[in-house]
């Protein structure tokens, strides 16, 4: 059964990661935030939804014009350069997104200018002079009240007083439309604690806010001003509706629209829970359904494995994906990072954990599980397997492990999903070890208990499939079956489906153990 509160039990399901700024590379907090998006999207259609997933580059601004002109290049080449890096790592994660958005394509800046037309044109955009403290870093402005020790609070680098005729969205004109949308639609932000920081800000009371520039050139041009540029925040949240043809194809929009999920960093959710869906009223249209945010990764001090190359604290930009993908593999690394630290929650990054659930989920259980399974068959059943028995004890679990994990990926929970499929897979090997098949003489007993934990890890595969897609292909193969587990979907879990008469291969390690450098 469908369990959700959020907009995405209705067979389609439309969402977002943040677009990435292209200053920086991708590292272990980007590909947080995407690979939770893809494993999402993927049991979506596992589930049998239609999805829609998007990701992109978000490429003008001050700081990406500073930057191409230190490196001795247009913005545009150093936009094209960078914004290839990340779809490099994004095809390495194997991220299934369906669309790569950039925001110097000709499309885009047809959907900014209709957009920001159609508010204009509504009233809700006005010319005045702007004066206040600006951090490039952040494309943003602070009030001195905000800075620390005259810092930029979230960079610690100087700001710069900038004064220059802007054009300005009424935002203020939207406290009460904003507060009505928060209270019937409870589920708008989540989680929880994200909602009531986003309702704080907008209790706050909401001043308006400039949108436009005349001190760059690298951006939009202002379609009714030619001296006024959008500045990159108002062009950026704009690229959700671009993808799906705002301004080009009504019936897309209408199709998707209600449907989207941004995925978001904690940092920037008064720009998606509070500044968007203004923006979003202003022009016309419905605000986006959901805001999902997540926390931050953190790194303490923690020694890295001797084939990265180098020991002692880091940050977490300093790791890129190819290093942890080198050394643990891709599945590994998508399997840590949406099993260890929960949407919505600040978690810690370490080699040491990375390696510790490595060792114990992946080469002890999972691994384990299907090799001896293999092993059994090839020993006890002429290496074909056995079809399970209906009345096996492991046919509840698999039951209660399936309507667990479903819940779980309904709710944006990717963590108690995996948490739920790895209780089978320790009542599988739970069930083996009571059972000792490996004693058992070749027969009739032998057979119903290898049936029923093939039968076991078929279901595991389907359920791990949205997390680790090559592994659950891997998987499927060797236990016999054709295709791949999102060729028969979810609703094929139910237990009963190994056909058995399948030949079984144990093949190499899955997951090798990795020795711990502590």
């Amino acid at each position: 059964m469908r369990r959700s509160q959020y907009p995405c039990s209705v067979g389609r399901f439309y969402i977002t990661t943040p677009i990435y700024y292209v200053t920086d590379a991708p590292h272990v907090g980007t590909a947080y935030s995407t690979i939770n998006a893809d494993a999402l999207a993927r049991y979506h259609r596992l589930a049998g939804d239609e999805v829609l997933f998007l990701t992109g580059t978000d490429e003008h601004g001050q700081k990406v014009a500073d930057t191409a002109e230190a490196n001795g290049v247009t913005p545009q080449e150093w936009t094209d350069r960078t914004s290839q890096r990340f779809r490099d790592a994004w095809t390495m994660l194997n991220i299934s997104n369906d669309d790569f958005i950039r925001t110097t394509e000709d499309r885009h800046a047809e959907s900014v200018q209709k957009f920001l037309t159609a508010i204009y044109e509504n009233g809700y955009i006005y010319k005045g002079v702007y004066t206040g403290m600006y951090c490039v870093s952040c494309e943003d402005y602070y009030t001195s009240e905000s800075l620390n020790e005259g810092l930029c609070p979230i960079h610690r680098r100087p700001v710069v007083e900038m004064e220059e005729e802007n054009w300005f969205f009424r935002l203020s004109a939207f406290e009460d439309r904003l507060l009505e949308y928060f209270t019937s639609h409870p589920g708008f932000t989540t989680p929880e604690t994200k909602r009531n920081e986003a309702l704080a800000f907008i209790k706050g009371g909401l001043q308006d806010i400039s949108i436009t520039r005349t001190s760059i050139s690298w951006g939009i041009p202002v379609p009714w001003d030619s001296a006024h540029v959008f500045y990159v925040w108002y062009d950026a949240l704009i690229n959700y509706l671009t993808a799906i043809g705002y301004g080009r194809d009504d019936a897309e929009v209408d199709k998707w629209w209600p449907h989207v999920t941004h995925l978001i960093g904690k940092e920037i959710i008064r720009f998606h829970s509070v500044w968007w869906p203004a923006m979003c009223m202003a022009a016309g249209i419905e605000p986006p359904a959901h805001v999902q945010v997540h926390g931050w990764l953190l790194v303490g001090g923690q020694k890295l494995g001797k084939s990265m190359g180098a020991s002692g604290a880091v940050k977490l930009t300093d790791i890129a994906p190819k290093t942890l993908v080198d050394e643990f593999g891709v599945d590994a690394l998508r399997y840590f990072l949406l099993r260890d630290t929960p949407l919505g929650t600040d978690g810690e990054f370490s080699i040491e954990a990375l390696t510790s659930r490595y060792n114990s989920d992946l080469a002890n259980n999972l691994g384990n599980l299907v090799a001896r399974v293999a092993t059994v068959v090839a020993s006890k059943c002429d290496g074909v397997g056995p079809a399970p028995s209906a009345s096996s004890p492991l046919a509840t679990e698999a039951a209660d492990a399936l309507s667990g994990a479903r819940a779980a990926w309904e709710n944006f929970q990717p963590h108690l999903a995996l948490e739920r499929t790895w209780r089978l897979i320790g009542a599988a090997n739970a069930y083996l070890e009571t059972h000792a098949p490996w004693k058992m003489e070749p027969g009739a007993e032998v057979d119903q208990v290898m049936g029923d934990a093939l039968e076991a890890i078929r279901v595991v595969t389907l359920l791990i499939a949205p997390a680790m897609p090559a592994t659950a292909d891997a998987i499927w193969s060797r236990i016999g079956l054709d295709g791949s587990p999102t060729d028969v979907g979810l609703d094929a879990a139910a237990w009963g489906a190994y056909p058995g008469g399948r030949a079984v291969v144990k093949g190499d390690p899955l997951f090798p153990r990795i020795k711990s450098d502590a």
